[in-house]
């Protein structure tokens, strides 16, 4: 066992089954917490975890292949890959267009299917021969609501900008060029997303 990760909620590892690896993200039992209602929670968010990578494979999104889930711990496929936040800012240009599209096509699909990733980042994001996979799907949830579309699109825009503020421009311009080409209601989208940056800049003000 090989710990990858150790996080407020999970521990992610890597172990060896059939001679492959797969990745183990173990949700941690809550001292604070009372300890059947703690058990019920980390069961509750391991399913809907699986449920919504399931849901986005079958929306044409690649992400891991679920080995197995039970109780608080899900098995899946490592992707043994480069993370978009590691690999960015270095990458050609030609190869940056080609990344900020199937970014804005993930996004576009899980969108068009009901899925909220909750944490769009480079961070979760891995190309691996050709293909972007979307990992991490702990803070997901389904809904079909403008309003948390695009507040998950905002959340993007805010680590781009954290993350590769040299290519933000160029990012969001490629990222929702293909958002808006893979998802019907895109525009009422990115409306909201105005409406959502004004708000928080009228509240930092």
């Amino acid at each position: 066992m090989k710990i990858i990760q150790r996080g407020a909620e999970a521990v992610l590892y890597l172990e060896e089954r059939d001679g492959d690896k797969v990745l183990v993200k173990d949700r941690l039992p809550k001292g604070y917490r009372i300890p059947q209602l703690d058990e019920k929670i980390r069961t509750q968010r391991t399913k809907r975890e699986e449920s919504l990578i399931l849901k986005a494979r079958r929306a044409g999104v690649n992400a891991p292949n679920i080995v197995e889930a039970r109780e608080s711990k899900i098995i899946m496929e490592w992707i043994e890959g480069k993370k978009i936040k590691d690999t960015l800012n270095s990458m050609p240009r030609s190869q940056r267009m080609e990344i900020y599209k199937l970014i804005g096509e993930s996004i576009g699909k899980l969108h068009s299917n009901g899925i909220i990733h909750g944490d769009l980042t480079t961070s979760n994001m891995i190309f691996k021969d050709g293909r972007l996979y979307i990992i991490d799907f702990g803070l997901g949830k389904i809904s079909g609501k403008i309003e948390d579309q695009a507040v998950d699109l905002y959340l993007l825009y805010e680590a781009l900008k954290s993350t590769h503020l040299k290519r933000l421009n160029e990012a969001w311009e490629g990222i929702l060029k293909a958002y808006k080409q893979n998802y019907s209601k895109s525009k009422e989208v990115l409306n909201r997303v105005l409406k959502i940056e004004k708000r928080r800049r009228y509240k930092g003000e």
